[in-house]
Formats: structure tokens, sequence, C-alpha cells
């Protein structure tokens, strides 16, 4: 039966990475790449040399077609995403979903799990997250405000994602929301990376901080 494995891949350090990963992505046919160029960053670190498809947001149907097509001739392929778990905030669920709508249980679909930056960034936070919401990342324009309120209303922590070039403005929106001035948040910037860093405290407090930073990914955690 063919397989397709959604592999986990480091968010940062190129060592985050399971053992059983690194066997799959060995014996595979081929393996799935958001970014083909990232991928094989990590790819080399372990030498490994398995032929690349591209597959990410936009991607063509005929893309998804000749996908489809590898499982059909009972290739085993890997997904995996430019960083972290594939299919979460990630383009991979898609595909993962016209899998099972194609194939039913006649392609095996195997999670090799591992890293993901909002689970990472909760098992430090301090704050209870036996229930927590994750939102992924708030929208550019349309929907932003619901967005916010969603997060203020929310009775547990919330955890999304943002940019170098929005997690200011994103902060200075939550901000304005009353319900959300005195309450503790957690930014995370570049986890598992050399410049990792953690900032505790209220929003206005944050805010300071990361204004001159100029690079970077940030998994913001509101209590």
């Amino acid at each position: 039966m063919p397989t397709l494995y959604i592999v986990a891949t480091p968010i940062g350090n190129l060592k985050d990475i399971s053992l059983r990963a690194i066997e799959t992505l060995k014996e595979v046919d081929f393996i799935l790449a958001e970014d083909t160029r990232e991928s094989f960053k990590l790819l080399n670190h372990y030498g490994i040399k398995k032929p690349l498809i591209s597959y990410f947001q936009h991607s063509r149907l005929s893309k998804v077609e000749h996908i489809l097509d590898l499982l059909i001739q009972g290739k085993n392929l890997a997904l995996i995403s430019d960083a972290g778990t594939p299919g979460i905030n990630d383009p991979g669920g898609r595909l993962i979903e016209e899998v099972v709508k194609k194939f039913g249980e006649r392609v095996q679909i195997v999670p090799i799990p591992g890293p993901n930056a909002a689970i990472t960034a909760l098992s430090i936070s301090g704050f209870n997250a036996d229930k927590f919401l994750f939102l992924g990342y708030p929208p550019h324009k349309k929907g932003r405000n619901k967005f916010f309120k969603e997060v203020a209303g929310s009775k547990h922590p919330v955890v999304f994602y943002e940019s170098v070039h929005r997690i200011l403005k994103t902060l200075a929106e939550l901000n304005q929301l009353e319900n959300l001035k005195d309450r503790q948040i957690m930014v995370a910037r570049e986890l598992t990376k050399k410049f990792e860093t953690v900032y505790r405290g209220k929003i206005e407090e944050i805010i300071p901080q990361i204004e001159n930073q100029k690079l970077g990914e940030f998994v913001v955690i509101v209590s």
C-alpha cells in the first residue's frame, strides 16, 4: 500500500529532528517540500539525497494531480514544510484532504511527529495550557477586528503567529482592547535558533523591547 508520510522538521535548530524522521526521509521515493531551497539545507545536513517536488500554497491543480498519480503508481512520499509540522497553518493540509478524498484507506497517511512552534512556545509560557486556542496568523486586512475580539474574548490562552513586518502593528491593535491591557502575554522570537528571545509582561511593556527587531518569526501567547 502506498504511503504518504507527514514529517515534522526543525523550526530552527537542525538537531531538533527525530531519528524516525531522518530514517523516513531516506527511505521514501520522493519528498514534497514547501520551499525546496530551505529543504535542501536540512537534507544536505543529514546526507539525504531524494528527488524533491515543490508543493506550496499556490501550487497548480496539475501539481496536485501529479502527486496523486505518484501514489497511484505505488510510490511512497514524504511531505515536509519549511519548518515544523505540515498541515498546521500550512498548505500541506489541502494536499492531505485531497489524498483522503481520492483514495480513502487505499493510501496510508502516517504522521512522523516533531517540532511545532505553537506547542514549543506554550511549553515555556508558564500559562495553564490544559486548554488553548490556536488561531494561526491574523488576517492582513479583512477580519482583523474580528480576530482580535476573538483573542480578547477567549477563556483560554490564545496562541498565534506573526511576522516581523506586522508584529508591532498587531501588538498595538491588541493593546487598544480594554480587557487585554492588563493581561500577561508572552512573545517568543526565533524559537530554537541562534537569536531565540522570549519576552514576558504586559503588551505595553513588550512593544518597546521589540521595536528595533528587523528579523524573525514570532509566536504570541495571550494569557
